[in-house]
């Protein structure tokens, strides 16, 4: 397998968040849906589903055209995938409700924030042809999922009993 440079990782890490992500917001949307009515929720929890998937496809092609790196870029993508799917599976035990999922969510969007600004910042001295305009068009993006799982995550705890037993 080939060896990563520090940006080519990252770019893996990234692509491999996007993957975890379509499968994120398909359990959080069940745990919401097993809740009534959060229809603004799902909706934004399926927008974000579909530009995890974009993300995904972007990413994809960029990682294709880095010469003779696709496959170990892919590697690093599914191995971060994995682990990203297993913090989601510890956090979101059996007993995990909507408010659990959106928590989870706003962490792992945080997340995403970071490490596509450390990629737009480890791209300005590579300046891998394509990559900026992909941070460019993806930050905005994963800003904006942020704000949105942390607003949900303030909606649904607006909805709790703080005084009831966990």
């Amino acid at each position: 397998m080939a060896e990563l440079t520090a940006l080519e990782s990252k770019i893996g890490e990234v692509l491999g968040l996007a993957m975890a992500a379509q499968g994120a917001t398909e359990k959080v949307a069940k745990l919401v849906e097993d809740e009534g009515d959060h229809g603004d929720l799902r909706t934004a929890l399926q927008r974000m589903h579909e530009e995890a998937r974009e993300t995904e496809q972007r990413t994809t092609e960029l990682a294709g055209s880095v010469e003779g790196k696709k496959t170990a870029i892919l590697d690093k993508a599914r191995e971060t995938k994995q682990e990203a799917t297993k913090m989601m599976s510890t956090y979101l035990g059996d007993d995990a409700d909507a408010l659990d999922g959106f928590e989870f969510l706003t962490m792992a969007e945080a997340g995403e924030v970071g490490h596509w600004s450390i990629v737009g910042k480890l791209n300005e001295r590579a300046r891998l042809a394509g990559l900026q305009e992909l941070v460019d068009w993806v930050t905005p993006i994963q800003q904006r999922h942020f704000e949105q799982t942390l607003e949900g995550s303030l909606e649904l705890a607006a909805d709790e009993d703080p005084n009831e037993p966990a």
